[in-house]
């Protein structure tokens, strides 16, 4: 019988760790297809650093290289700088990249640097425990804002995709969501142009995926799929923010 699907060879045949629920055991296949079609396997290197995903490197076959906290940007930059001719991702959340990391997502992207991040944005601190995020919403419940996330004492969410595409050094920015089959063929499209965007040499490019954390949010996976839909598109809207 002729097979018409299958696992990626990128994605190593191992079992998760994630919780039921959680979206990045599919953002890994998403990522892994996209090596796979580009033929890309032998040359991607990619970089986790601290988070729910800091055991990437068991579950792709390419090259991995573990960041300390937040640093995930700049590791990649020197992994691209001394090896050009390799394709060079990060795969961060939201506290990694929008909080700690921060400066190092920016000046990146300032830069133009010619690698590719996986953003994944579940508006909270997945691994520590529930804490509130920089993507965190107004009025959102974590361990840290039991009564909701106050602008006047915590401030506003950070929409980073529309903060970085305003700089010159990016490339490509999109957002995509993993709350629908419709909308996660998207994030797979867009994933994969991000990687060839820095095969083409044209600079820093990132995909913000939205994704669940049923664990930390409290809800059942179907109630977070919905819990997203209903209130983190419309405060981070989809699409494409950057394409050069």
């Amino acid at each position: 019988m002729e097979q018409v699907f299958g696992k990626p060879h990128a994605l190593c045949d191992v079992n998760l760790h994630y919780c039921p629920g959680c979206g990045h055991g599919i953002i890994h296949r998403l990522v892994a297809e996209a090596i796979d079609d580009l033929g890309i396997e032998g040359k991607t290197i990619g970089v986790a650093p601290v988070g729910c995903a800091v055991f990437a490197y068991d579950y792709f076959e390419c090259d991995m290289q573990e960041a300390a906290h937040g640093r995930a940007p700049a590791v990649a930059t020197g992994i691209k700088r001394v090896h050009p001719e390799n394709v060079v991702f990060t795969y961060q959340g939201d506290g990694d990249l929008a909080a700690i990391g921060t400066a190092e997502t920016v000046h990146a992207c300032a830069r133009g640097e010619n690698i590719t991040v996986i953003f994944i944005n579940n508006c909270i601190y997945g691994m520590t425990g529930g804490q509130m995020a920089p993507t965190t919403l107004i009025g959102q419940v974590t361990q840290t804002t039991p009564y909701g996330r106050d602008v006047h004492a915590n401030g506003n969410p950070i929409r980073m995709s529309e903060m970085l595409a305003t700089m010159d050094g990016a490339a490509y920015i999109e957002r995509v969501s993993m709350d629908c089959v419709k909308n996660i063929l998207t994030a797979k499209k867009a994933i994969k142009k991000a990687f060839q965007t820095q095969l083409e040499g044209k600079g820093f490019s990132m995909v913000e995926v939205l994704s669940t954390c049923p664990t930390n949010w409290g809800l059942s996976p179907i109630e977070a799929t919905q819990w997203l839909r209903d209130n983190m598109i419309p405060h981070y809207p989809l699409g494409v923010f950057c394409d050069k």
